[in-house]
Parts: C-alpha cells; structure tokens; sequence
C-alpha cells in the first residue's frame, strides 16, 4: 500500500508499524511469560524441600520481564534509522540498561537472601552486635553491587572508568584517612564477632577496666565496671589490646598466709595444717579438694603457714573466702592457737646502785 511507504522522521510508516509491532508484542509476551511460567515455576518450587529456589524464582521474575522488554525496544528500534548519531546513543543506552537490569537482579537476590537466611540467623542468637551487623550486611552489600553494576554500565556505553575511577580514588583517599577510626571500629567489631573473645554478660579486664559486658555493637562496646561505672570501649582496642575473660576461667586462685606466735611447737603447727585442710575440704561444693598447704617461713615475729586453694564456678570470689577464714578463726581459738603480731622484746642489764 501506497500509504505505508509515507515516510515520518525519516523513516516509512511501515516501519514505524512494525517497531510498534515488535514493542507492544514483547511487552504482552513479557506480561504473559510472568503469569504463565512464573505460575509454573513457583508451583514446582513449592514442592521442593528447600525456601532457596522460591526465593530466586520470586527475586528474578520482574528482572526477567524487563530483561524481555528491553529486548523487545531494542529490535523495534531496529526497523528505523535515526542517524550515526542517534543510533550511537541509543545502543550505549541500551547496554547501561542490560547492565542495570542485571544488578537490580542480582541485588535483589542477595538482599532476599539475607533477610531470609541471616537475619533470622542473628535473630537465634540473642545478640545486640549480631542485630546490628544484619543491616550493615545487607546495606553494605547491596551498595557494593549497585556501584559494580554503575562501573560496568558506563563501561559498557563506552566512557572512560578508569579516569572515573581515578578521581574518585583521589576523593576516596580523603575520605578514608578521616574514617579510618571509624573503619577500624568496625573491623573490631567484626572480629569481636568473629573470633568472640567474650560475650554480654562475659566479666573482663581491659586496658585497666574490670567489669561485665553490658552491649557489644559494631561501632563500640559497653562495659560496666565493677564500681558501677559505664566505660564506652572503642572495638578497635580489642584488637591491639590484650584481653582477659574472667569469667571463662576454670577457677579462681586464692593465697592465704597466717603467722602463729613463736611458742607454738611443732606439733601444734602440723595441727593448725591439718585444721586448715579439713575446712578447705568440707566445703567441697564450692572449693576444690587438695589445697596446697605448708610451713612456709620464719618471720620476724611469727611462724608463717601458707596456704593455696581454688574456687570453682559454683563459688563466690568474695562470699566463700569469707566463710573459710571466719570458720579458721573459729577453730583456732577453740584450739587454743594464737596468732601472732608484731611485738618485740626490750632486754635491759640489771644496774645496780653504786
């Protein structure tokens, strides 16, 4: 017909018609495969065992369909001409948005994959840094993959990434020498996550602080000291300090040194052993048996016994210790064995009067 051969921005009607053809046609197949095969996907995937490949069906089914109608446009824009030009910019056009359809896909995916999988994950574990590093994940993630897929797509159209990328460095170098305490917090608190040195809860003496973790987050870490006190930690000291757990020690040590007065025999000094022994032994549920107990030393105004016991998780560090030395005073003096202190002994001549 006569009428397609008109021609409009430099191209027939009859191609204009079959551009429009090719776009209304593979945006309808698009719309059609979405409902049909994705139907058919998702009713497969739910006879799986696994949530994984529903996931992927239900995160890939909108890039697909756009996939489709990029493709469409594309080969309807095929049919016309519109100058070296035009077809030029068109075509870089087209391939940023391959590259972006397939980042928005991916981005999707591993933003599903997070929030079906680890945060439920951080959820289990009762954790306040575990429900921080969630997000931070999952934002850090997807900002990774937007600015690969940006990087990808200009290179794509044809511009210079490397210039783009040299100028940012530039920026980015800036910027990093001011953050560096910040990033450094964060790859503290990430190996707090990772290697968990101590958990809330944990007692643990730091860079001259002893206290009980109260919150672990990304950015710093809460203790509270055995005085009551809150200290703000920075987690970039827990990777160039040391730090001791005390709450995960088998037991606690304690020393105990007593001095009998120098008129005490031998004998009475084996007995004053033996009474020591056997009060370490009866409290068995809180002590751990065969403390280490010997004449240790002749001071300058008594006879030293030492004595090396242990108390276990059951015990108190303050509570039992307590117990032990009241019961020792109690034994003692029903046994008549003095303790001594400091004394000393004048020695005068006897001078008679001339």
């Amino acid at each position: 017909m006569d009428v397609l051969q008109n021609t409009f921005l430099g191209n027939t009607l009859e191609h204009w018609l079959f551009a429009l053809a090719w776009a209304i046609g593979g945006i309808i197949v698009a719309r059609i495969l979405y409902k049909v095969v994705g139907g058919l996907a998702r009713r497969i995937t739910s006879k799986t065992s696994t949530n994984l490949d529903n996931l992927i069906v239900d995160k890939l089914e909108e890039p697909l369909v756009l996939a489709l109608t990029i493709i469409a446009l594309r080969t309807g824009y095929g049919e016309l001409t519109f100058g070296d030009g035009v077809d030029s910019f068109v075509d870089a056009a087209m391939k940023v948005a391959y590259a972006l359809n397939i980042t928005w896909g991916i981005a999707r995916l591993v933003d599903a994959v997070i929030m079906n999988f680890f945060v439920p994950y951080t959820l289990s574990k009762e954790s306040a840094m575990m429900d921080q590093f969630g997000p931070i994940l999952r934002k850090g993630l997807r900002s990774g993959i937007w600015i690969f897929g940006l990087i990808m797509a200009l290179n794509n159209a044809g511009y210079d990434v490397g210039a783009l990328i040299a100028g940012v460095g530039i920026g980015g170098l800036a910027m990093a020498m001011a953050a560096k305490d910040f990033v450094a917090n964060i790859f503290g608190g990430i190996t707090v996550f990772v290697d968990k040195p101590f958990q809330v809860g944990d007692r643990v003496q730091i860079g001259g602080y002893d206290g009980t973790i109260e919150e672990i987050g990304i950015r710093s870490t809460r203790l509270r000291t055995l005085a009551g006190r809150l200290v703000i930690i920075p987690n970039f000291k827990f990777t160039d300090s040391f730090v001791e757990n005390v709450t995960i020690e088998p037991s606690r040590k304690m020393s105990l040194t007593l001095g009998l007065t120098y008129d005490t025999t031998p004998e009475r000094v084996e007995e004053a052993m033996d009474i020591l022994r056997q009060i370490i032994e009866g409290r068995s549920a809180t002590i751990e048996p065969n403390p280490t107990i010997w004449f240790e030393s002749f001071g300058d105004f008594s006879l030293n016994i030492k004595m090396i016991y242990y108390i276990n998780k059951e015990g108190h560090v303050a509570h039992d210790p307590g117990a032990i030395h009241l019961e020792i005073l109690k034994r003692f003096n029903a046994a008549g064995l003095d303790f001594a202190f400091p004394t000393q002994t004048l020695l005068t001549p006897d001078v008679s009067a001339s």
